[in-house]
């Protein structure tokens, strides 16, 4: 498992429009890609500039075939001017155990 927690800082101008495009790449990985346990995209309460996302990916092979389907390369292209700051945060699960149980918790 791979899991990734990505901070991004998006230019105010953009704030809409980012938005909406991240949330059709994200609908659309967790439809279209069985490696993709999640892509949970959030932003700040007090500075909604700042968005967060919890990428989980079966392994790292399906985070490679992920980088290159045409829905996450639409959304690199079209997304690169509003990003004013990215950090890629590699993580480590305490419990990978209890994801399971999360997830069907939500349900």
């Amino acid at each position: 498992m791979m899991i990734r927690l990505v901070e991004i800082e998006i230019e105010p101008e953009y704030l809409d429009e980012y938005l909406n495009i991240l949330k059709e790449e994200s609908n659309a990985s967790m439809k279209l890609e069985p490696g993709v346990i999640s892509i949970y995209p959030m932003y700040q309460k007090d500075n909604p500039t700042e968005i967060r996302l919890l990428e989980i990916y079966a392994n790292q092979k399906a985070y490679e075939s992920h980088l290159e389907t045409p829905h996450f390369k639409y959304y690199k292209t079209t997304t690169l001017k509003m990003v004013k700051s990215l950090k890629l945060v590699d993580m480590n699960a305490i419990d990978p155990d209890a994801m399971p149980m999360i997830f069907k918790k939500i349900r």
